[in-house]
């Protein structure tokens, strides 16, 4: 007997033909156990204070309040950076989404049999996925320069990642026998993927390349801190000095914008379905 049992013994039951049976006992306790363990180590750790939280978290509305009402003679200058941002989110969106159909193949295990070949593959992304979004559009500025061009960089390496993983466990879940069907025929390897698993596959693709694109347009809002165009430039210059009236006129423009795209790419995930 498990020490486990031994805190938290199973339960008798009684089955209607006399037999006796040990029920279980509910793991629930123990994982909560577990979490309460954790979450005060966390809290020590951080230093959480949940005293300066109270003390200070009503700065956050205060800041809010500057905000309102909107500076909204200032709309005219954010067109521009605004459409930046939508041009980085979604030539990034589309480049990523589409580099990365080679690689999902390869980190397949129905598609690819060498197990060393889809390991690198697999780590490959995994490694290309731990890299921040901020931290690649800052490499990118260094290696094209300031403007849209590395944001659209950061984005389509942040979208590589993201829908590579996805992607490749969507493949490894499709139905096999048209792909080794054609197999056997003759068919390349590469053909009979675009035959028989795309088509499987494809809805999924497009409904998850659609999230990332919403996710990718809130992240391009930001790549302008680091030198990387679109509204994080003139937001950050707006933050620094002071003038939260112009702030709020970005935040409400990149809210509209943001739910109108949100609501678009949920109309067509929905009629994907």
């Amino acid at each position: 007997m498990s020490i486990y049992d031994k805190v938290f013994p199973p339960k008798k039951m009684e089955l209607s033909n006399g037999k006796t049976v040990l029920k279980p006992a509910s793991r629930l306790p123990f994982i909560m156990l577990i979490l309460v363990f954790l979450t005060a180590l966390s809290v020590k750790i951080t230093g959480f204070d949940l005293g300066v939280l109270r003390e200070r978290g009503g700065q956050f509305f205060v800041i809010l309040g500057m905000m309102a009402p909107p500076e909204w003679g200032y709309s005219t200058q954010i067109w521009k950076p605004l459409f930046d941002t939508l041009k980085m989110s979604l030539l990034g969106t589309f480049i990523g989404a589409v580099t990365v159909i080679p690689f999902a193949m390869a980190a397949s295990t129905n598609i690819v049999k060498n197990n060393a070949a889809v390991g690198i593959v697999r780590l490959f992304l995994s490694i290309v996925r731990t890299l921040p979004t901020l931290v690649t559009a800052l490499i990118a500025t260094y290696v094209f320069g300031l403007g849209t061009l590395a944001g659209t960089t950061a984005i389509a390496v942040f979208t590589f990642a993201y829908m590579g993983k996805i992607l490749y466990e969507e493949i490894e879940t499709a139905d096999m026998g048209a792909f080794e069907a054609m197999e056997a025929i003759g068919a390349t390897k590469v053909r009979a993927f675009v035959r028989a698993i795309i088509p499987q596959v494809l809805p999924s693709y497009i409904s998850n390349g659609l999230f990332c694109f919403e996710g990718n347009v809130r992240y391009a809002a930001i790549l302008g801190y680091v030198g990387a165009g679109g509204l994080g430039l003139i937001l950050n210059e707006k933050l620094g000095w002071r003038e939260y009236p112009s702030v709020g006129m970005i935040l409400i423009m990149l809210f509209v914008t943001v739910f109108f795209i949100e609501s678009v790419s949920r109309y067509c995930r929905r009629k994907l379905v």
